[in-house]
């Protein structure tokens, strides 16, 4: 399938340079190319993903988009993920992420890249649902009458196959299993905070 990137906003891309560019930023990321980068690999922004956020009561059609995700690559290696905030002031840059996301990120564009199916173009996103601690890949159709399709990236909930394609409405089905009371790791949630609203996860309210 095709896949089409959107731009990000200059203020989201700009901010994610001034982090780089800070040592009180990146002090806390392990990556070598980013507390010390090299002349010959600098530290690139690249695949920039719009975040949308999948909140209790909020179909995905409605689900904000409260920033960006941008995969930092030094060379040819992914070494960290820059996120931005949009805020009433524009875009402010949030915090670098290291972790298994990184590839799994990269291996669900690949995938969706290579998948058969309904030829696009589709816009990928990143959907984060926090009630479930997870994150899927959404590819939005650009075209009228598309539907919408989402990858749970690895680690996915239990009873999710992570990097599976799937029609949205069935793995919001799934999603709303795990998040009942007592399933996964949605029963309980941090601190001994009551589960999400199972009935929360839908497909434009259905």
């Amino acid at each position: 399938m095709t896949l089409q990137l959107t731009a990000p906003p200059d203020g989201a891309l700009r901010s994610v340079l001034t982090a780089l560019a800070s040592p009180t930023a990146v002090r806390h990321v392990t990556a070598p190319g980013l507390r010390s980068p090299d002349a010959a690999r600098p530290p690139v922004p690249a695949h920039p993903l719009p975040v949308h956020l999948l909140r209790p009561g909020t179909p995905l059609d409605a689900a904000p988009r409260t920033g960006w995700r941008f995969l930092i690559r030094c060379g040819e290696e992914v070494v960290a993920a820059a996120e931005t905030l949009e805020t009433r002031d524009g875009h402010a840059f949030s915090h670098f992420a290291e972790g298994p996301y990184l590839e799994a990120t990269l291996r669900a564009l690949r995938q969706a890249g290579r998948a058969a199916g309904p030829a696009g173009p589709y816009e990928p996103r990143l959907l984060s649902v926090p009630a479930l601690y997870t994150t899927a890949l959404w590819l939005h159709p650009l075209r009228p009458g598309g539907a919408d399709l989402l990858i749970p990236l690895a680690p996915a909930p239990l009873g999710v196959a992570a990097h599976r394609p799937y029609p949205a409405g069935e793995l919001l089905g799934l999603f709303r299993r795990s998040a009942a009371p007592g399933k996964g790791a949605a029963g309980k949630g941090k601190h001994g905070a009551p589960p999400a609203d199972p009935d929360a996860l839908t497909v434009a309210g259905r």
